[in-house]
């Protein structure tokens, strides 16, 4: 493998960086993925399975913690979804990656609005492998909590028409990084430095170049491209299980519309940017979504697909920007600048706002018109 050269950055040896290099020494450099899965899921050290992801006391702030209102939309397309399929009477609500809880509370909320008998009828079911989120969704949820289901994995959802959310699901699921040399794609690995912290470097792995977007003479010694195999396994799971039951998925991520290339592994620590490597463990790691390939196996597994939207389009779309008014009418003003700031945030576009970075993607087991994907007049 190739290292960069000696940098006179000290080490930060987290537990689980110490762990990795024992790894590294006994059974050589870690592909990007097996990075990623431990760094998140080490059942020793793992973010996931010992840190406080969420809120400003966390790392990160998703949507749903932003404000109430996009769990709302979230709910209003649900009923859109279930209602353009035939309203059907047994309904599997799910969501894979809940978080605290907060989206499927406020779309419950806003479903037994204006859909009571979607809300009384349906079960509910959530799909989480941390015993502590779980917990943190009994208490969100602690009006229904007789009504969930807990799942270890999105396949122990009983079989049933099926309307299901993943928020923020497939930026956490490993991807592989491939770097082009003089000798084609090879792939990017951590090994260990002579100093023996941990260090990116290039194994022997390859891949079939025909995935490539473009041809493969075309690309730039250096360039990195990444594969996520296991997202798009994930994507067909979901939408086999739709085409053989019914029902509508909805994924939003941030990430791009059309494959490229590029370096999108990155770690979030106490609300910033930190270099992936830093603190193995301690930080958040994710990469960019690639919604071409999630739709590609969707596709392939015989799901209809939906035209793909911004966050902004399909929250404005979905009656945001009503909404909002309607939820700061007769409010003071400071909770009423709170109100649009949300807005601003979770639709608008620019630095800090989340509107044109994060996609939405929906796909049906059908092919069917749901709003606001597909215009009535389309």
């Amino acid at each position: 493998m190739n290292l960069p050269p000696k940098s006179s950055t000290p080490p930060l040896r987290t537990p689980l960086a110490e762990k990795m290099a024992r790894i590294i020494e006994q059974a050589g450099p870690l592909k990007i993925s097996d990075f990623f899965a431990l760094c998140l899921a080490d059942p020793d050290h793992g973010y996931y399975k010992t840190r406080e992801p969420f809120g400003r006391s966390g790392d990160f702030i998703t949507a749903p913690e932003v404000s109430q209102l996009f769990g709302e939309m979230i709910g209003v397309f649900l009923v859109h979804a279930w209602q353009a399929q035939g309203a059907p009477d047994q309904v599997r609500i799910a969501e894979i990656g809940p978080g605290r809880g907060t989206l499927m509370s406020d779309a419950l909320r806003v479903i037994a609005k204006l859909a009571p008998d979607l809300y009384a009828n349906a079960t509910i079911h959530m799909v989480e492998t941390s015993d502590r989120l779980r917990n943190e969704q009994r208490q969100t949820l602690v009006r229904i909590k007789d009504r969930i289901c807990w799942h270890q994995a999105f396949e122990e959802i009983p079989a049933g028409f099926t309307l299901m959310v993943a928020n923020e699901l497939f930026d956490a699921i490993p991807i592989h990084q491939f770097v082009k040399t003089p000798n084609g794609f090879r792939e990017r690995v951590v090994g260990l430095d002579e100093n023996g912290r941990l260090a990116f470097g290039i194994g022997t792995g390859s891949f079939d170049p025909s995935l490539l977007p473009v041809d493969e003479a075309a690309v730039p010694e250096g360039e990195i491209f990444e594969l996520a195999p296991a997202r798009s396994a994930v994507m067909q799971a979901v939408a086999s299980k739709l085409v053989r039951d019914g029902g509508t998925a909805l994924s939003i991520d941030y990430g791009h519309l059309v494959t490229g290339f590029g370096d999108t592994l990155q770690a979030v620590y106490r609300h910033e940017f930190d270099t992936p490597l830093a603190r193995p463990g301690e930080a958040d790691l994710t990469s960019h979504v690639d919604f071409q390939a999630l739709a590609e196996a969707a596709v392939a597994a015989g799901a209809h697909l939906h035209r793909p939207l911004t966050q902004g389009e399909f929250l404005v779309g979905l009656g945001l920007v009503e909404r909002a008014g309607a939820l700061g009418s007769g409010r003071d003003a400071l909770t009423q600048a709170a109100i649009r700031d949300a807005v601003n945030r979770l639709a608008g576009e620019g630095e800090g706002r989340m509107g044109a970075l994060f996609k939405v993607l929906a796909i049906s087991g059908a092919q069917v018109r749901i709003a606001p994907f597909d215009p009535a007049s389309a």
